[in-house]
């Protein structure tokens, strides 16, 4: 389903006080809104996190994930990743949204008007909150909102407790479903441009995380008996029009933002030699839609990722630049979730791992053929029985399985990235110019406001990741 968004500007009113017996009186305009109705932080967060994860991905999470490189001195592509440039500063884009979802979870709980939008926004809290701390590891979660109570230095919590504690990731999705599935009441679920107020496509969606984040955890915790569960039961996201997404379109404000962005800033971000090698060895036809020939060549071609660029620039027009689907037709594109395709070829890896009993070759290949589909590119008839065979004599089922998540992954934030320092698949390239001692960072570092504005539990962190080093693994990150 399409639902095109027009932004409107919110503004967040804080409440003041003073030693005025009569001030708030005095002082309050009875024509101004005081609140903001949840239905318009609903579009609000979902629309602001959407976006702006979609541009980190294409920027910085795409670099980190080696499906494109970047021209230039781009020193975070040379993973100094406290250098951010284009991209590369997600802590703000987290803790905005999740600061004004809490608000929509505080409204559902004081107001039966809105209690509609307490299951949706507990889904909201655990996405958001997993996109966080995968990427961090340890970071203020339990205190994080508690600015109105006075606490505007929060601790750090553990991610193992971010992720298993009560009113934690886990948790969060259980009691939403649960809230979902018991509502009883008439109120309609707007602002909701996922799933146009449909609640049975949040269940499923809550499902499907459940599944994405049970599997990251998977190598510190039995999880088997709960993804057997999930599968069994089958009410999880299995269809593209089932997605987790809303649509870009053609048409400012809601086109992706490379189209809007001056030609210069789009052509630093070209094909990376690592996304060639794997794509050409699959003849695999979403090379055409994530990328165009080159202008001087009419050939695909890479580049390694991390270059020296005073080493000598590379010439553009011998290289390949994003698709048009990235700046001349942005409708193609989707602000991403989740998916049918994601869904299923975690079901994959669950299943070749034995974790789950289910058939995981055709849990792959009708992954494959659902992010074919997802991408808007034909599927080729041979290419489940070529190199991107299940069976390959080449590869492992699972390198496969993981291989083609991470192809589809494209600009969907850093998960490239995040599942191959959980997996180790695909293999990646040397980055030639490291600043990171020729070593994969394994973590975002924390930055350097909080060293600024919370210092004391900044401290803590910065011990706890041997100096806010981007080489310390997070906690499901079992080496």
């Amino acid at each position: 389903m399409k639902h095109f968004l027009y932004i409107t500007s919110l503004l967040l009113l804080l409440g003041m006080s003073s030693c005025t017996e009569d001030f708030e009186e005095i002082n309050t305009n009875p024509n101004d809104p005081v609140t903001v109705q949840p239905s318009l932080l609903l579009r609000q967060v979902i629309y602001d996190y959407g976006e702006q994860m979609s541009y980190e991905g294409f920027v910085a999470g795409d670099l980190l994930s080696q499906h494109r490189t970047a021209l230039g001195f781009n020193l975070f592509d040379r993973h100094a990743l406290k250098s951010p440039q284009l991209g590369g500063n997600p802590w703000p884009i987290f803790y905005t949204n999740l600061r004004d979802n809490e608000i929509i979870i505080n409204q559902s709980r004081e107001s039966t008007l809105f209690d509609v939008y307490e299951g949706p926004a507990l889904i909201l809290k655990a996405y958001m909150t997993a996109g966080l701390t995968d990427l961090f590891g340890d970071v203020p979660y339990s205190e994080a909102f508690n600015g109105a109570q006075g606490t505007v230095t929060p601790t750090y919590d553990n991610q193992e407790d971010i992720y298993m504690a009560d009113g934690g990731i886990l948790d969060n999705l259980n009691t939403a479903i649960a809230i979902i599935e018991a509502y009883e009441n008439d109120n309609i679920l707007e602002g909701d441009i996922l799933y146009g107020g449909d609640l049975q496509g949040w269940i499923r969606f809550a499902n499907s995380l459940k599944i994405k984040q049970l599997l990251r955890i998977s190598d510190r915790v039995d999880v088997s008996n709960e993804l057997q569960d999930l599968f069994d039961e089958g009410n999880y996201i299995t269809s593209n029009d089932q997605n987790a997404i809303f649509n870009f379109s053609n048409t400012v404000p809601n086109s992706f933002r490379l189209a809007q962005l001056r030609a210069g800033d789009f052509n630093n971000f070209v094909l990376s030699e690592t996304m060639e090698t794997i794509l050409v060895d699959f003849e695999d036809t979403r090379l055409n839609t994530f990328f165009r020939t080159a202008s001087s060549t009419g050939i695909f071609n890479g580049l390694v990722n991390g270059i020296d660029a005073s080493a000598g620039a590379p010439v553009l027009g011998n290289l390949s630049l994003g698709g048009t689907a990235f700046r001349e037709d942005t409708s193609v594109l989707d602000a991403n979730f989740m998916t049918a395709w994601e869904t299923s070829l975690a079901l994959a890896e669950a299943a070749q791992r034995g974790l789950i009993t289910a058939d995981a070759q055709a849990l792959y290949e009708n992954g494959v053929t659902l992010a074919f589909e997802y991408w808007q590119t034909p599927l080729p008839a041979d290419y489940l029985t070529g190199n991107a065979a299940f069976n390959n004599a080449d590869s492992s089922p699972l390198e496969q399985i993981l291989t083609q998540k991470w192809i589809a992954n494209i600009i969907n934030g850093y998960e490239g990235w995040i599942e191959y320092r959980r997996t180790g698949f695909p293999e990646f390239m040397d980055v030639q110019a490291s600043l990171n001692d020729g070593l994969i960072p394994v973590r975002m570092p924390y930055p350097s406001e909080e060293e600024a504005l919370n210092a004391d539990n900044y401290q803590t962190a910065f011990d706890a990741t041997d100096g806010n080093s981007l080489n310390v693994r997070v906690w499901w990150d079992v080496d």
